[in-house]
């Protein structure tokens, strides 16, 4: 995706009609309650009590083949936008996992923001080559800035005044988060929006919503899964029917195994879009 001027957003879909606007000047119309704010929060905690693994753990993981397909499709991500000496911004960038693929890319400096704790001082070891002593590497090319905080909750072009404009921003499987309200989503396409210089580019991977629901709906009940990782929807979706006029909010539990144990959110991607383009990002490619 590209943040530019489109002449019109998509006339085919749209959000639902919504009080909440955006705004690039304020943060009144971005209020959110305090228990999304405590969702939040066991988010970042949860984040925060996993440790890096080295090396052996890491390959001893049960889920190790599915760790390696979801670097490569970040790989070949970086690899097809990042350009030399280019200025990053990676929202929710988790332990650093990525430092060395932004590196290869030989960027010239990088922003990481994380809502976790204890994700951004494991990211800082990684940055500094003692992530792991059986792979100890020398400093990173580039300079970098780590800043904890929740990039769908504040205003960041305001923390991030003097980094800005940014080449490209990346959100690593971490947008669907910030569906847990249309507040939250708002802002985490602001803060996209504000930080990227025209023209910069914005990638990300996230759950596909189709794929979810059609395996709730293939499924007997209201979970389905296998040894590795389960889906949980609550019981207010027993119809597994869901309204387009709410599209925010559409919780469900996941659990993959050496890895997430956390609420998550669907995103009908039609709704993406909209709300993109009302941000002026121009969506490019999917």
């Amino acid at each position: 995706m590209k943040r530019g001027y489109p002449e019109s957003p998509s006339a085919s879909v749209g959000p639902p009609q919504s009080k909440i606007k955006y705004n690039p000047e304020g943060d009144a119309n971005f209020l959110e309650d305090e228990s999304t704010k405590i969702i939040a929060r066991k988010v970042a905690e949860h984040y925060s009590a996993r440790t890096n693994q080295t090396l052996e753990e890491r390959e001893n993981s049960p889920i190790i083949h599915l760790k390696k397909l979801n670097n490569w499709i970040k790989s070949v991500l970086i690899q097809l936008y990042a350009r030399r000496g280019d200025a990053v911004l990676d929202l929710a960038c988790g332990k650093g996992g990525d430092l060395i693929k932004w590196d290869k890319a030989k960027i010239g400096y990088y922003v990481g923001v994380d809502i976790a704790e204890g994700s951004i001082e494991d990211c800082r070891t990684r940055y500094n080559g003692d992530a792991d002593h059986h792979q100890r590497r020398k400093k990173f090319t580039f300079p970098a800035r780590l800043i904890c905080g929740d990039c769908f909750e504040i205003r960041l072009d305001k923390v991030l005044a003097d980094d800005a404009p940014f080449d490209i921003c990346s959100c690593q499987f971490a947008l669907h988060y910030s569906w847990s309200t249309e507040a939250r989503a708002r802002r985490a396409l602001a803060n996209i929006s504000a930080l990227l210089r025209p023209g910069g580019t914005l990638i990300g991977t996230m759950p596909d919503a189709n794929v979810i629901v059609k395996k709730l709906r293939e499924a007997e009940g209201l979970a389905f899964g296998n040894s590795v990782y389960w889906i949980h929807f609550d019981e207010e979706f027993s119809e597994k029917k869901f309204k387009s006029s709410h599209p925010f909010g559409i919780k469900y539990k996941f659990h993959l195994e050496d890895a997430v144990d956390c609420p998550e959110w669907i995103v009908p991607f039609h709704v993406f879009k909209s709300l993109a383009e009302e941000a002026f990002i121009t969506l490019c490619a999917v």
